[in-house]
C-alpha cells in the first residue's frame, strides 16, 4: 500500500508545527523588525501560520554571514568528496522526511498530496543527489597552447548566490538552484515566494542536520518588494537565480544594473504551443494536451496553454479531451485520489476568471469548463477550461494566464501553424504531434523554444537543460549547464620557457 494511501493526512496536518522563522547563519530567527505575514491554505482559505517578514536589514545580515562562510573556505575548500557526502546526506534526509515535506507543500500550495508525495519531494531529493554526484566528476581544462606554456582553465564558485523561487513548485525549483550552487562551493540565500515558505524552512532544518556549515545555506522569507528587491540591489551578492514572471525578471535585470552588475539567471513565463497535425495520434495527443494545461491547475511556466490544431480534427480532439476534463477535476488536496487541487490564492483565482471573461469579450467561446467551483470549502478552485474560436492576436492567446485555461487556435497549413506558434514574446517550450517523424523533426527545428517535445509533453530529466528563448529568460536550470550560472572561468597562464 502506497504512502499516500496509508497515511492519515488530516491527522498529520493537525499535529504539524511548521517552522515560521528565517534561517540565517545556522539559526532560526525572527525578522529584525519583528514583523510577520500570513500564509493561507489555498484549499480552505484558512490561515496556516504567520511567517517572519524579512526586509533589507535581514537580507544584509544573511549576505554578511554567507560572505563570511564563503571567504573562510569552510565549504568552498572542502574536498569534493566531502561536499558530495554532505549533500548526499541531505538528499537522504529529504527522503526520510517525505511525509512532512509533502504535507507542508500541499497545505501551502493547494496541490494534491499524491503529487507532493510522488513527484515534488522525490524530485527535490533526486536533484540535490544528482548535483552531489557531479562534484567529483567535473574536470577542468588545459588549453592546447604548445610546449612553451601551460594554460589552465578552471571553474571556480562565483561567491554568494541568491535564489528567488516561485510558489508553484517550491521544492522542485528550489532544488534546481540549490544543487548546482552548493555543489560548486558557493554560499546560498534562498528567498521562497511569500505564498509558499514552509517547505523551504524544513529544507533548512534538514540541511543543518546533514552537516552543511552555518552560513552556507540560508532562507530569508519575505515579500517581493521588500526582501526580493533587497536581494536584487545588494552590492555583495554575486548572482541571482530567479524563476517567476517576466515582469519581475525585468526588475532583477534593473536591480543588477543599478547595483554591482551581479549575474542574473532568469527562467520566466511561457505560452507554450501544441501543434497537432492531421495525422497525429489523437487519443495520445488528447491525454497529453489535457495534462499539459490542467496539471497543477495550469500553474506551470511551461504549461501547454495554446492548442494549435488543424481545422479538420479540432472537434474530434475536443471529444477525446472531454473525459480527461471530467477525470482531472479539482477536489480536496488531502484526499489521496484527488487529481487537481486549488489555485494558489483568491487574487489569483479572480485573475484567471478575468481572463476567461476577457476571452469571451474578445470573441472566444467556452467549449467546456470555465466555472469556479467548491466555494463552500473556502478554497479557490476552477474547472478545467477550454476556449475555442481564439485568434492569436487576442490577449488570451498572448498573455500568460497561469491557470487551467487552454486556448484553441485552428489552422489550415502547417507553415501557418509554425508561424502562429512562433508569434509570441515567449519561447519556453512547445510540442509537435505528428506521426510523420521527419515532418515533426523539421517543424521542431523551426520552433523558437528552449524545449520541444515530439509526440509527448513535459517529459523531463535532471540531466536535460531547461530554460527559454526570448522573454522566457536566459540561462538554463538542470543538467551540467546549470553550473554556468554559478561559476566563473579562470585562465591561469604559466610560462615555461
Amino acid at each position: 500500500m502506497s504512502v499516500v494511501m496509508q497515511t492519515n493526512w488530516r491527522s498529520l496536518a493537525q499535529s504539524l508545527q511548521p517552522r515560521n522563522q528565517a534561517f540565517i547563519g545556522g539559526k532560526f530567527v525572527d525578522a529584525l523588525s519583528g514583523r510577520t505575514f500570513p500564509t493561507y491554505n489555498p484549499a480552505t482559505g484558512q490561515l496556516i501560520t504567520q511567517i517572519a517578514a524579512c526586509d533589507a536589514a535581514d537580507v544584509d545580515k544573511a549576505v554578511q554571514v554567507a560572505r563570511r562562510a564563503f571567504d573562510s573556505g569552510i565549504w568552498r575548500d572542502l574536498k569534493p568528496t566531502e561536499r558530495k557526502a554532505i549533500l548526499l546526506r541531505w538528499s537522504q534526509l529529504i527522503r526520510e522526511h517525505l511525509e512532512e515535506l509533502a504535507l507542508l507543500e500541499t497545505l501551502d500550495t493547494g496541490k494534491p498530496i499524491k503529487e507532493s508525495v510522488s513527484v515534488d519531494v522525490p524530485s527535490c531529493a533526486s536533484a540535490i543527489q544528482w548535483y552531489a554526484e557531479c562534484i567529483d566528476k567535473l574536470y577542468d581544462e588545459v588549453a592546447p597552447n604548445g610546449p612553451s606554456s601551460l594554460v589552465l582553465v578552471t571553474r571556480e564558485p562565483i561567491g554568494v548566490v541568491a535564489a528567488v523561487v516561485p510558489w508553484n513548485y517550491p521544492l522542485i525549483i528550489s532544488s534546481w538552484k540549490i544543487g548546482p550552487a552548493l555543489a560548486a562551493g558557493n554560499s546560498l540565500i534562498l528567498k521562497p515566494a511569500e505564498q509558499s515558505t514552509l517547505s523551504a524552512l524544513k529544507l533548512a532544518e534538514l540541511a543543518q542536520q546533514a552537516g552543511i556549515p552555518d552560513g552556507v545555506f540560508n532562507v530569508v522569507p519575505g515579500l517581493g518588494p521588500e526582501a526580493g528587491q533587497a536581494i536584487g540591489l545588494h552590492p555583495d551578492i554575486d548572482a541571482v537565480l530567479f524563476t517567476g514572471s517576466t515582469e519581475v525578471g525585468r526588475k532583477f535585470l534593473e536591480y543588477s544594473a543599478r547595483s554591482n552588475l551581479k549575474r542574473v539567471g532568469l527562467e520566466l513565463g511561457g505560452k507554450s504551443p501544441h501543434i497537432v497535425t492531421k495525422d497525429a495520434d489523437l487519443e495520445k495527443a488528447a491525454m497529453y494536451v489535457a495534462y499539459a494545461i490542467w496539471y497543477n491547475m495550469g500553474q506551470t511556466c511551461n504549461a501547454g496553454s495554446r492548442l494549435i490544431v488543424h481545422r479538420s480534427i479540432k472537434d474530434q480532439l475536443f471529444e477525446l479531451m472531454r473525459p480527461w476534463a471530467r477525470r482531472l477535476y479539482p477536489g480536496d488536496p488531502l484526499e489521496p485520489t484527488t487529481e487537481l487541487g486549488a489555485l494558489i490564492s483568491a487574487e489569483h483565482c479572480d485573475r484567471v476568471k478575468y481572463y476567461i471573461e476577457l476571452g469571451q469579450q474578445e470573441g472566444a467561446r467556452v467549449a467546456f469548463g470555465g466555472r469556479q467551483i467548491l466555494q463552500e470549502t473556502g478554497g479557490w478552485f476552477l474547472e478545467p477550461t477550454v476556449l475555442e474560436n481564439v485568434h492569436n492576436d487576442m490577449r488570451v492567446a498572448r498573455e500568460e494566464i497561469f491557470g487551467p485555461v487552454l486556448v484553441a487556435i485552428e489552422y489550415n497549413e502547417l507553415e501557418e501553424a509554425v508561424a502562429i506558434a512562433n508569434d509570441s514574446e515567449y519561447g519556453l517550450a512547445a510540442a509537435v504531434w505528428c506521426r510523420d517523424i521527419t515532418q515533426a523533426h523539421l517543424v521542431a527545428r523551426q520552433l523558437r523554444a528552449g524545449t520541444v517535445w515530439i509526440n509527448a509533453f513535459d517529459h523531463t530529466s535532471i540531466n536535460a537543460p531547461f530554460g527559454g528563448y526570448k522573454q522566457s529568460g536566459h540561462g538554463r536550470d538542470k543538467s551540467l549547464h546549470a553550473f554556468d550560472k554559478v561559476t566563473e572561468l579562470k585562465t591561469t597562464w604559466v610560462e615555461l620557457h
